[in-house]
């Protein structure tokens, strides 16, 4: 029997991101754990009002999205611990400014790069509605079709309410054929 738990968000675990964008002319950056995919066209970066980098993405509609793998996740993770408005974040990554300017993470082994079509505003958060203009992707982590091969790339996953990191793991079906 099913326990009713209220209305309690679970839709974990999800990929861990760091956002990137600019801020007074300086890349910043945050942890994210609240993104998503809105169509194939599109995603959606949930961040609080508070968030530092929110300014730089409202005044130049831009940000960019590098998905976290384990090899780089304790760098990621001090980007959710600190305060872009306490301290400078400019210096945390080797980065890369992308061909519509903003900034990507070296170590990234998949970035992306968008524009905001929009903010839905709820609940003290900004939630943006991204329009994927570019994704780069390491050759290291291409299938022989230029895909990006999961069996190689294991992005890492977060689960709330624990906080604890995980990553994704094996195959168990394929799509549309498990009949």
């Amino acid at each position: 029997m099913k326990k009713n738990l209220g209305a309690q968000l679970a839709l974990y675990p999800a990929p861990v991101i760091i956002v990137g964008a600019m801020v007074n002319n300086k890349p910043t950056w945050t942890l994210v754990a609240h993104a998503g995919t809105m169509a194939h066209s599109h995603l959606m970066v949930s961040l609080v009002h508070a968030h530092y980098i929110n300014q730089g993405i409202i005044e130049s509609k831009k940000l960019s999205v590098n998905i976290v793998d384990e090899a780089w996740l304790k760098e990621a993770d001090r980007m959710g611990v600190i305060s872009g408005n306490k301290e400078d974040k400019s210096e945390a990554f080797a980065y890369t400014i992308g061909e519509n300017g903003v900034p990507l993470i070296d170590d990234a082994k998949v970035s992306i790069e968008c524009e905001v079509d929009g903010n839905y505003e709820l609940e003290n958060f900004d939630n943006f509605v991204c329009k994927i203009v570019t994704t780069y992707a390491e050759e290291s982590v291409l299938n022989d079709a230029g895909k990006i091969d999961y069996h190689t790339f294991k992005p890492v996953l977060f689960e709330f309410p624990t906080y604890e990191y995980f990553v994704t793991g094996e195959k168990v079906g394929d799509c549309a054929k498990m009949n």
